[in-house]
């Protein structure tokens, strides 16, 4: 039920949820902690949590208050001091659920805050954007307490839901170093087509992309992509390194380019291990 829930942030994520949840609808008929609390330090979106049915907090101690699990949906750079000013406000034994795209360092940290104030810390990564998604969105818990916070997210409407461990940064590190693939993808894939538009070659270079690309899945591609990388290394860095050239004479800085280079250069003669994960 929604009346065990607050949100600590609602900006996409949190009213996202909260609608699809109908979070701010009073279950008991009577309102109040039937609904879930909110506390957000802009106005705004105070307001907009309240249009939506939530029950609003005048400060983020009240929101907390009797709540047996807070879902941290705050800013990268903000989920830390959120932890730290707020964990004295968490009722005891509660569970501070850290939904938060941060390292598993930044992770630890806020937990170790959390629990010595008396509260339970839950890392949850969410693997998806949560639009449209929704309630449906992959969730990855970790910590001690991943089996009741699991239990509550699942009775507050989550229907994706994995445990990966009871250690504090787990999860965190899964999406974290995901995030290396995914996000670098979309930042080679600017930078290619900037500079196939700037020569006028786009779709000649998409084309050529489609006939070359093999359906495989990750751990197989992976391991091809390094197995080429520990015995090219040096012959690619080297052909890298006029590809940026090209970049550079179109006008568009190889930033992700010149990274090639230097990781390409880097794994060129080490051994098979690394593919093994042993490294």
């Amino acid at each position: 039920m929604s009346h065990t829930i607050s949100l600590i942030g609602y900006g996409e994520a949190g009213s996202t949820f909260a609608r699809a949840g109908g979070w701010g609808e009073a279950a008991d008929g009577a309102g109040g902690n039937a609904r879930a609390g909110v506390w957000d330090l802009r106005p705004e979106r105070l307001a907009l949590a309240a249009q939506d049915g939530l029950m609003v907090a005048a400060n983020a101690q009240e929101a907390m208050a009797g709540r047996e699990m807070v879902l941290s949906l705050v800013t990268a750079d903000s989920a830390l001091p959120a932890a730290q000013e707020y964990a004295a406000f968490l009722p005891k034994g509660a569970i501070w659920a850290d939904c938060n795209s941060v390292a598993p360092g930044t992770k630890r940290e806020a937990a170790a805050a959390v629990e010595a104030a008396g509260g339970c810390y839950v890392d949850v990564a969410v693997l998806a954007p949560v639009d449209p998604a929704r309630l449906n969105v992959p969730l990855l818990l970790a910590g001690r307490e991943a089996g009741r916070a699991e239990a509550l997210l699942r009775e507050a409407g989550f229907a994706n839901i994995r445990i990966v461990g009871d250690e504090v940064g787990r999860a965190s590190a899964i999406k974290m170093i995901r995030s290396v693939m995914v996000k670098g993808v979309e930042a080679l894939t600017a930078e290619m087509m900037l500079a196939a538009q700037e020569a006028g070659v786009v779709d000649e270079v998409l084309s050529s992309l489609d006939a070359s690309e093999k359906a495989w899945p990750w751990a197989k591609r992976a391991a091809y992509n390094i197995e080429r990388m520990v015995t090219h290394g040096v012959r690619r860095a080297a052909e890298m390194e006029e590809s940026a050239k090209t970049l550079t004479g179109l006008g568009i800085e190889p930033m992700m380019t010149n990274g090639t280079v230097l990781r390409q250069r880097e794994m060129a003669g080490r051994t098979e291990r690394l593919i093994e994960g042993k490294e």
